[in-house]
């Protein structure tokens, strides 16, 4: 009778006892009359010893047989590492479950080009396993810290007739023949239909932008946070999403650490994203930036590349608030000429991590900004009753889910932090 199975990361209460774990052989060595097993069972990663005159023919012939990557069952007592605080287990039985084949991801280093296209294959590998698990509690510290604060969650379409910011940047699909349907690129309208309800709401899901940008920063699909709240303002809302930023590292720190080590992320980069954040009206950015070299003129968007210069004089997030009007979403309170908006910058090369903004609450202006927009009027009739059925003031904010976890791991290119990336030249595999 086989013992009891275990995962790994429960070893430390087993020690001494015999038991059965049940994984992969991502990588192992042998000398002599001894072999050792690098396992991983999905809970973590121990080291296996075979030591021949301890177990039978038939398992030694395994061991001898391993291949990386195959899958197998072994039965062993946990023991504990003479030298470091992990445990191993002591193998008394090997069986392949699966011996694998030659496993097309070696030691040797790999293009991203080849990596990707194995995707399917090197999301195993220690560290995109630890980005997905920071992955895992950056979303689970987004819904802890919103629920915490009263938010519903609500779920937003993700076929939709119009758009936040017009079509062009959107994947068009013919709806049954009968009419244009989009993909969403966010469910921010949605949410702010929402609000009359619930008061405070969020949104997490898959979003889809069809923007020909090839930079690292972008994904053709992703996930994004949409957040709105009745009765809120511009600083309201900026005050809330400092916030949530600060407790989002705050837990990453608390349950990563051991993946923020296999990272190599410097931990105490976190530590220091603590609320509030320096804020920067876009006039003093476009200052600092011209001072620092940058050719951006007032009335232009900032570039990656004047994110990045603005950030080497900061060590956690910044806003960049109140920009041009003429160039921020037709839905965005105004100030005059300037919108009642603004972008969070992280440090560290991340560039914008959240956008968001006091909405028009009033129902003349925003009509008087669609027609501005020359979008239809028939498409946001919907939208525009928000505003003529007790419209009250509101702000919301939404954040890009793998711009923040490339923060949280110190990954610079986002196609890490998803587990499949899409992109203008990648649906494959």
């Amino acid at each position: 009778m086989l013992p009891k199975m275990v995962y790994i990361k429960d070893f430390k209460d087993y020690l001494g006892q015999e038991v059965l774990v049940k994984g992969w052989v991502y990588n192992f060595r042998s000398s002599g009359k001894i072999a050792f097993l690098q396992l991983r069972d999905g809970s973590g990663y121990a080291q296996a010893v075979v030591n021949q005159p301890a177990v039978d023919a038939d398992s030694w012939k395994v061991a001898s047989d391993m291949t990386i990557e195959s899958s197998v069952e072994v039965v062993g007592a946990v023991s504990k590492h003479p030298k470091k605080e992990e445990y191993e287990l002591q193998v008394k039985q090997l069986k392949f479950v699966q011996c694998a084949e030659e496993y097309p991801i070696g030691k040797k280093e790999h293009g991203p080009d080849f990596l990707l296209e194995n995707r399917h294959l090197w999301l195993r590998a220690p560290r995109q396993a630890a980005i997905q698990r920071v992955r895992t509690t950056v979303i689970m510290a987004t819904y802890e810290f919103l629920l915490g604060e009263g938010f519903t969650k609500i779920d937003s379409p993700i076929l939709t007739p119009n758009a936040c910011e017009g079509t062009t940047e959107l994947f068009e699909i013919d709806y049954f023949g009968e009419q244009k349907a989009y993909l969403s690129q966010s469910g921010q309208l949605y949410l702010e239909a929402a609000i009359a309800s619930l008061g405070k709401v969020f949104d997490f899901g898959p979003v889809f932008r069809a923007e020909k940008s090839k930079t690292r920063r972008h994904l053709t699909e992703f996930w994004m946070m949409d957040a709105e709240m009745a009765f809120f303002d511009h600083k309201m809302s900026l005050d809330l999403q400092e916030r949530l930023v600060e407790f989002i590292a705050k837990r990453v720190v608390e349950k990563n650490k051991a993946d923020l080590i296999a990272l190599e992320r410097d931990i105490s980069k976190l530590e220091n994203i603590k609320a509030p954040f320096p804020r920067l009206s876009y006039i003093e950015t476009v200052e600092r930036l011209q001072k620092a070299g940058s050719d951006i003129k007032v009335g232009e968007d900032l570039g990656n590349d004047d994110e990045d210069l603005l950030m080497k004089d900061f060590d956690k997030p910044v806003f960049v608030e109140k920009w041009p009007a003429a160039i921020k979403a037709f839905y965005m309170k105004r100030e005059g000429d300037l919108a009642l908006c603004a972008d969070m910058i992280a440090p560290e090369g991340h560039g914008e991590i959240i956008g968001g903004s006091q909405r028009e609450d009033d129902y003349a202006e925003l009509l008087k900004r669609i027609k501005e927009h020359k979008l239809s009027t028939d498409a946001f009739a919907w939208y525009l009753d928000t505003r003529r059925y007790g419209s009250v003031p509101h702000a919301g904010f939404g954040f890009g889910l793998e711009r923040l976890v490339g923060l949280m791991c110190g990954v610079h290119h986002v196609r890490e932090t998803i587990p499949f990336p899409r992109t203008i030249n990648r649906i494959y595999p």
